[in-house]
């Protein structure tokens, strides 16, 4: 994977993320954004960039301040970042498990699994299994 952009605003839950893929040689490069807001201003610079890499994978968590996961995919659903990054894919992490939040989750056509945290070699495993599907 050469771009991955991790969405959260625990600085522990990034640390420990980014060691875990890291240690697993996941991803290339891996961004990092503390809230929707700054990972859209992220991705619109990407497109106002040339020839910028695109994220193959987003981890998002939903529970953030300024703005949540379910507002920053109500935003990546507009047509201007679902041309862009069509071949996008976004994992949700949640710390909690509830099923309305997975229901919902498959409302959005990029999202590819709605999973526990943290991070685990397991779960990289995973994620990279169902995008080579």
């Amino acid at each position: 994977m050469d771009l991955l952009l991790c969405i959260d605003d625990d600085p522990i839950t990034i640390m420990l993320s980014k060691m875990v893929m890291t240690r697993a040689g996941y991803a290339k490069e891996i961004v990092t954004a503390q809230n929707g807001e700054d990972a859209l201003a992220y991705l619109d610079n990407l497109m106002a960039t040339e020839n910028s890499p695109v994220p193959n994978l987003i981890f998002l968590d939903l529970n953030m301040p300024i703005m949540g996961g379910w507002e920053f995919l109500d935003a990546f659903s507009q047509e201007k970042y679902r041309t862009y990054f069509a071949n996008s894919k976004v994992v949700v992490l949640s710390s909690t498990i509830d099923p309305r939040d997975i229901e919902k989750s498959k409302s959005y056509p990029m999202v590819l699994d709605f999973m526990s945290k943290p991070i685990s070699k397991e779960l990289l495993e995973l994620v990279k299994s169902k995008l080579d599907a």
